[in-house]
């Protein structure tokens, strides 16, 4: 197992750290203005930044967002989006910058306006969407059939816009909402988009076992208003994969991703308030292995041996 990346700190200004990426934006002598995305090891679970960081979960979210940028990208109707390379050598980045840690968890991007929308597509029921149809029989406010079981699968996918949130969670808001920030015809054209790559990423996924019951995606545009696919896309931390051999028992499936932490964090006394507790070993191995099972099934392949 890989020593795992927590923080980096290159030479090209100051970070802006999220929950996991490390992200530069600088002058590239061959692309000109970009944004450097590292994608480190860190966890976060319950609005936390975990102690312990999963080795090589870095390199397994570029790996399945270049996976999915390069495949969206193909067809009679290609989506464009900000990814340029992963090729460290290929950059343009200061000779003093060690390559070494970068490789396999870097993207260099088009730097882009972001919509300030999550775009969230729901095909199955999990999540707050559940917790809200118990409820109300509603998911953000859309009405659905009666009697729909935890972990059932929507008559439709349904479009269900977000606030992104500093910290902490972001927040669920009508269509109309959103339209009224950003313009009605851009606001229809995500929706239109984002359905279109769920649809897209569904069809591959199940015909590679797996069901993605969720997701969300966030876009860009440049100067010229071209829309741009942005950050990552149908990663384990970004969407809800589920085995599709365990779909239709009448409960939410365990998803590809941080379940064993979300698992273990629940059973250990933790109160959610203060700082969170280190993870065992075996939770970490477990959990690393996930994401890697994840990156093989997606896409034929693994960033590490």
């Amino acid at each position: 197992m890989n020593d795992a990346v927590t923080e980096t700190h290159l030479p090209l200004g100051t970070p802006f750290r999220g929950k996991v990426r490390d992200c530069y934006r600088f002058t590239s002598d061959r692309h000109g203005e970009v944004m450097l995305i590292v994608s480190t090891d860190r966890i976060s679970a319950f609005d936390w930044i975990l102690p312990t960081p999963i080795p090589d979960k870095g390199k397994v979210l570029t790996a399945i967002s270049a996976f999915w940028f390069e495949l969206l990208s193909r067809g009679p109707s290609p989506i464009a989006h900000h990814l340029l390379t992963t090729d460290v050598d290929a950059m343009g980045l200061p000779a003093s910058i060690d390559r070494g840690p970068l490789r396999g968890r870097s993207m260099l991007v088009r730097c882009a306006e972001v919509i300030p929308f999550e775009c969230v597509v729901r095909g199955w029921l999990a999540g707050s969407g559940l917790a809200e149809y118990r409820q109300t029989g509603t998911v953000c406010g859309v009405p659905l059939p009666p009697s729909l079981a935890p972990g059932g699968r929507l008559p439709a996918p349904i479009f269900t816009p977000a606030t992104k949130a500093a910290s902490g969670h972001d927040e669920n808001v009508s269509f109309d909402l959103m339209a009224s920030r950003i313009g009605g015809g851009l606001a229809a054209t995500l929706r239109d988009k984002s359905l279109d790559v769920y649809a897209r990423g569904a069809e591959h996924a199940a015909a590679r076992g797996i069901i993605l019951a969720d997701t969300k995606f966030e876009w860009g545009r440049l100067p010229d208003g071209t829309l741009l696919l942005v950050d990552e896309v149908l990663t384990p931390d970004s969407s809800r994969f589920w085995p599709a051999a365990a779909a239709g028992a009448g409960r939410v499936p365990d998803s590809f991703d941080k379940q064993f932490v979300r698992d273990w964090l629940e059973a250990s006394g933790w109160d959610k308030a203060s700082p969170p507790p280190a993870l065992p070993t075996d939770i970490v191995a477990k959990t690393r292995d996930k994401y890697l099972e994840a990156c093989r099934l997606l896409s034929g392949t693994t960033p590490v041996g």
